[in-house]
């Protein structure tokens, strides 16, 4: 099985969590992702890449999933309970799409992505910057 699926503009892409144990696929409209300094993102070292819930499909897992929250508990942190990789979650940028994490995708697929820095310290003060730029997509 092909890792890389080529769509007209769009790549599906295969990503998981470490063990295997939960797996998914997601449409790539755009190579860009975002690595965010908040407390959370900085120790699991998440890069981001948001989509709609059209461009997600989760495979295999749902079961070996387990849910972090904190704060205001908008976002749902998912990693798997096995090996305890964050493949995936629920942003509070973002509570309808799917927030996928960068380094969790099969392959050399990380490579092809620019990476933007978000401030994510001061989320309050530039949350804007990041939901301004899928409002200008749609």
């Amino acid at each position: 099985m092909s890792l890389v699926t080529e769509h007209a503009s769009n790549t599906n892409i295969l990503g998981g969590c470490h063990c295997g144990a939960i797996r998914f696929r997601v449409k790539v409209r755009k190579y860009e992702a975002i690595a965010c300094n908040c407390s959370i993102c900085q120790k699991k070292g998440i890069l981001h890449l948001i989509v709609p819930p059209e461009d997600f499909e989760l495979l295999k897992g749902e079961d070996n999933l387990s849910t972090y929250t904190f704060n205001t508990g908008i976002a749902k942190h998912h990693f798997c309970k096995t090996c305890g990789i964050h493949p995936f979650y629920r942003p509070r940028s973002h509570p309808d799409d799917y927030d996928v994490n960068v380094r969790c995708l099969d392959g050399d697929a990380i490579e092809r992505f620019t990476i933007t820095s978000f401030d994510g310290k001061h989320w309050e003060d530039n949350i804007q910057q990041i939901t301004d730029q899928k409002k200008s997509q749609e």
